[in-house]
């Protein structure tokens, strides 16, 4: 049973003074703030957030930023960038020599990038991370590559962690923890968090910011933006992702991440949503009241279950079903409703606590929907679920995938979304990469690209799959989708109806569609196992292998 405790952290702790242990907890008088724990460590109520108050302006300040860092520039800074055109350039090169024009092609090159993100350092192994968790988004080649990037980030030196801790609390370390442990729980490309106690007895984590980290992401967009153009039509894995605005959504992504006030900011924020919700199924620490910087940010600390550990789960009578409904119905109330939703879901940013209950960590990626936007997606998941065509393609075009001015009519007629719908099963392996070449070639034709918001919303979605195959992989998928559907059009049918400016009585399930959604006959299916879904995937990954789809 893998059980996240403190007690099973290394004990190599660096005691810098006495433990004074208050053993009278506050009464959780902040809970219709947000859905925070039951035993609160500090009340957020009645505290004043000094670092809470410039948040907007923040916001601003970033927003303004974003185009100069990814304008290319004429010049971009020069060290820099002849260190990445050489990591580049080898890459591209032996892979050229060796590779180009093989069945291994693809896949040779989205090693070679992978290997060269990992010698370039942090922000590009930040950059490997995100389309890592971008299956269906980015190139499978790449996507597989990429996940090995996920740990291959080493830890800054504690002296240096001490330095930044200590510069930006404006006081020496032990004035502030009783304890601090000298071992990362993590260590990521931006940051790495340490557990530690205050003085007060209250065990909390510390995001502590690599030093440094700032000024190398900024050169290193300007770099990534002077590069990029170069880069369009040259390379097979760039697909719909194309580089200019892979590297305009790295951008967006990453700025965020490189002040934790506004990390701090997303955690009350997505907190407040799901009370909003009355969403009781997750639980978001605790931001400190005064102990958030720019590059530290001290939170509570919870405890639960690794969120592939099921044995552990059950043994502890946790009904995983009840998560994974939670977390479907969760994520997507938050961003349909309020537009606001954790934007990384990961298995190393959740945990499942002993109560059921799902622990929400590292905001540093959170989604953010303009009101346009958020009704978008609302049109989205009610046109999906009616069979409506049109009105999907539309969502996506106000969502920013297509541009404003495409011919929805022409779209559906190009990618033949009118007809009756393709069983991939069942179709020969040269059809299938055929059917595919000419549904990517359309789409750039259009213009399309993958905004920011959507990426995040279909990165989430890819992760909820995953969940599902660890969790439920008995799960009736046909089940799943009226559920979700039945518990909006009943807790939120009148909402959404006055939103999108449609009579209530017209939302009905097209069961039918869902079904052609997933490739199978509608009138010879009534049920589709998680387990038979993933079947029907590799039957379709192993008719894809080794054939280039570019």
């Amino acid at each position: 049973m893998d059980h996240k405790t403190l007690d099973q952290q290394p004990s190599d702790r660096t005691v810098a003074g006495p433990i004074d242990v208050d053993d009278v907890r506050p009464t959780p008088d902040d809970l219709h703030l947000g859905s925070f724990s039951d035993d609160p460590p500090w009340s957020l109520a009645t505290n004043e957030l000094s670092w809470y108050r410039v948040v907007k302006i923040l916001r601003r300040q970033q927003a303004r930023q974003l185009p100069y860092l990814t304008r290319p520039p004429r010049i971009p800074p020069a060290r820099r960038a002849l260190t990445v055109l050489a990591v580049l350039g080898r890459a591209l090169g032996l892979w050229y020599l060796r590779e180009r024009g093989t069945p291994a092609s693809r896949a040779g090159l989205a090693r070679r990038m992978r290997l060269a993100a990992e010698r370039l350092g942090p922000t590009y192994i930040k950059l490997a991370q995100i389309i890592s968790a971008g299956e269906g988004v980015f190139p499978a080649e790449l996507v597989e590559e990429c996940k090995k990037c996920r740990d291959q980030v080493p830890a800054v030196d504690f002296d240096q962690v001490v330095e930044v801790v200590e510069t930006e609390l404006g006081r020496p370390m032990d004035e502030v923890f009783a304890s601090f442990d000298r071992t990362p729980l993590a260590a990521a490309s931006i940051a790495q968090v340490h557990a530690a106690v205050l003085h007060s007895g209250e065990e909390v984590v510390v995001k502590v910011q690599r030093p440094g980290i700032d000024a190398l992401v900024r050169k290193d967009l300007r770099v990534l933006s002077w590069i990029a153009p170069f880069l369009v039509g040259r390379i097979p894995v760039a697909a719909l992702a194309n580089p200019p605005a892979l590297v305009e959504l790295f951008a967006e992504t990453i700025v965020e991440e490189l002040d934790f006030r506004l990390e701090a900011a997303n955690m009350l924020d997505v907190a407040e949503v799901f009370v909003k919700l009355d969403q009781q199924g997750f639980v978001v620490p605790r931001p400190h009241p005064d102990h958030v910087t720019k590059r530290v940010l001290v939170m509570e600390r919870l405890s639960g279950f690794n969120f592939n550990d099921v044995e552990g789960m059950k043994q502890a009578g946790v009904d995983t079903h009840a998560v994974i409904r939670t977390g479907m119905i969760g994520f997507l109330e938050g961003a349909f409703l309020h537009g606001v939703f954790h934007g990384d879901l990961h298995g190393g940013n959740l945990f499942v606590m002993e109560d059921g209950r799902t622990a929400l960590m590292d905001f540093g990626i959170t989604g953010r929907l303009s009101e346009e936007e958020r009704t978008a997606f609302l049109r989205m998941m009610m046109t999906a679920t009616t069979n409506d065509v049109r009105g999907q393609v539309a969502a996506l075009r106000d969502l920013g995938a297509l541009p404003h001015d495409t011919d929805i009519d022409a779209v559906i007629a190009d990618l033949r979304l009118d007809g009756p719908p393709l069983d991939p099963t069942s179709m020969a392996p040269e059809e299938l990469v055929k059917e595919i070449q000419q549904v990517i070639k359309a789409l750039l034709g259009y213009g399309a690209r993958m905004p920011k918001s959507l990426m995040l919303y279909i990165k989430n979605l890819i992760f909820i799959d995953g969940a599902i195959a660890s969790l439920a992989p008995e799960l009736d998928m046909f089940a799943a989708v009226t559920d979700v559907a039945t518990h909006f059009a009943t807790a939120h049918g009148t909402t959404i109806a006055a939103q999108l400016g449609m009579a209530q009585e017209s939302w009905d399930l097209d069961l039918d569609g869902v079904k052609a959604g997933f490739g199978v006959d509608p009138s010879k299916t009534n049920s589709l196992s998680y387990a038979e879904l993933r079947e029907r995937r590799a039957l379709i990954q192993k008719r894809l292998s080794g054939r280039d789809l570019g």
